[in-house]
């Protein structure tokens, strides 16, 4: 059959990638030594610290816990909090609270314990619900035979490790995901709640909509209306209606001097927006380009949902598809890439793999290191090449899968056929 014909040597075995996890493992312990060193044990004001943005939800959580959640979203006032409480650290010029009322209710028991702790806890509490929800999605145990070490592909990868050091909040939005899409078929309402949380990073669930009516899943789509309509509610209740429009003025300016005119943002962000704008490209070009681009994924990630029933597939082009379509994607963002590697890797090992899906997969795995590190070596931005090539072999194995479900069913049917006669 076709997909037989597809298929190559296999060089991404279970422990090779097992070993492959545990080098890396090995270099993040070697890079947090030298970032220590070089940084006199993270104390000179000119290195950023391990943690930064978690300071920033820290300091939030302060103030709205101290003060008001308007306080928060005034940068001058914001500003003030974060320097008041963490005067060591060296934040420069910082920008305004960018997240809706909905992160800042989530976040707000931060300020009840240190923040030492509280970075332990938040960091802990995403890296346990991202990787025990890929886990489950990706089925990766079964495809590792059953190994204790399955769970080291997803904790050990470094879309992990990168919104570890930095404190951010991807793993949770990438848990929400990953156990949505795990309890769409046999709990809908729970997983319409977990597509509710994800109201706290609203851009993170623009596809969801799209991949609920191409499943025709429509108890999952109400769970998630009504229980995204509560938690706002809930949040204009706590923090009060100005908080919506302060947000909506904050990410405003965000977009004007950061996403539209920053440098630093372009080298660290995946997308096809930062690519053009960091090539020279026009404002209008870059935002068209994005466009179109985000239509092609939209696209992509409908043919999957409209053509396979396999969990693993609809998973892993959803996670790159909502990577594409936003204009604003950061490093650490790319937590939700895990996902979908964990997708392919427990396909390919379950049903072979199909030329060129090993490489990608090995060039999407590295990706948030090369992100992560291009601020400082500024080289050229090739996250959104390798995201789309990431959808592309989703998409193809799509297709092959559905061949040769179609090519079993002829048989099946001749077979039966000859049987009568």
């Amino acid at each position: 059959m076709r997909g037989t014909e597809n298929q190559v040597h296999s060089w991404l075995t279970p422990a090779r990638i097992v070993f492959y996890c545990g080098g890396m493992l090995a270099l993040y312990v070697v890079f947090m030594g030298f970032w220590f060193y070089g940084s006199h044990g993270f104390t000179q004001s000119d290195f950023t610290h391990p943690g930064f943005d978690f300071s920033i939800f820290w300091s939030a959580s302060y103030g709205l816990l101290n003060g008001s959640a308007a306080q928060v979203y005034d940068h001058a006032a914001f500003d003030r909090i974060q320097q008041a409480l963490f005067a060591d650290l060296s934040h420069g010029s910082l920008m305004p609270w960018l997240y809706p009322p909905t992160f800042l209710v989530l976040i707000s028991p931060l300020a009840l314990l240190p923040p030492l702790v509280m970075y332990f806890l938040f960091v802990g509490t995403g890296m346990l619900l991202c990787t025990v929800g890929t886990l489950r999605v990706s089925g990766l145990v079964g495809s590792f035979r059953g190994s204790r070490f399955a769970w080291l592909v997803v904790a050990g990868a470094p879309c992990v490790f990168v919104p570890v050091i930095f404190g951010q909040n991807a793993l949770l939005t990438a848990g929400f995901a990953a156990f949505a899409l795990y309890f769409m078929r046999r709990h809908p309402v729970r997983a319409g709640i977990c597509i509710g949380l994800l109201a706290i990073k609203p851009q993170m669930a623009i596809l969801f909509p799209l991949v609920l009516i191409a499943a025709r899943a429509w108890r999952t789509l109400a769970a998630a209306a009504i229980s995204a309509a509560l938690f706002g509610a809930l949040s204009v209740i706590v923090c009060g209606t100005q908080s919506v429009r302060l947000f909506l003025v904050n990410t405003t300016i965000a977009r004007e001097t950061l996403i539209e005119h920053g440098r630093s943002y372009w080298l660290a962000s995946p997308t096809t927006f930062a690519t053009l704008r960091e090539s020279g490209a026009p404002l209008a070009l870059a935002y068209a380009a994005g466009a179109a681009v985000a239509l092609v994924a939209a696209a992509a990630v409908w043919h999957v949902w409209r053509h396979t029933r396999d969990t693993r597939l609809r998973a892993a082009s959803f996670t790159v598809a909502t990577l594409l379509a936003n204009p604003y994607v950061w490093h650490y963002e790319l937590a939700w890439l895990g996902i979908a590697l964990a997708c392919l890797i427990a396909i390919g090992l379950d049903k072979g793999w199909l030329r060129g899906e090993q490489s990608v997969i090995a060039l999407a795995w590295l990706l948030p290191i090369y992100e992560l590190f291009n601020r400082t070596a500024e080289l050229p931005q090739i996250g959104a090449i390798v995201l789309l090539l990431t959808l592309l072999i989703i998409v193809r194995r799509t297709r092959i899968d559905g061949e040769g479900r179609d090519e079993r069913a002829a048989l099946a049917y001749s077979h039966a056929i000859q049987t009568i006669r």
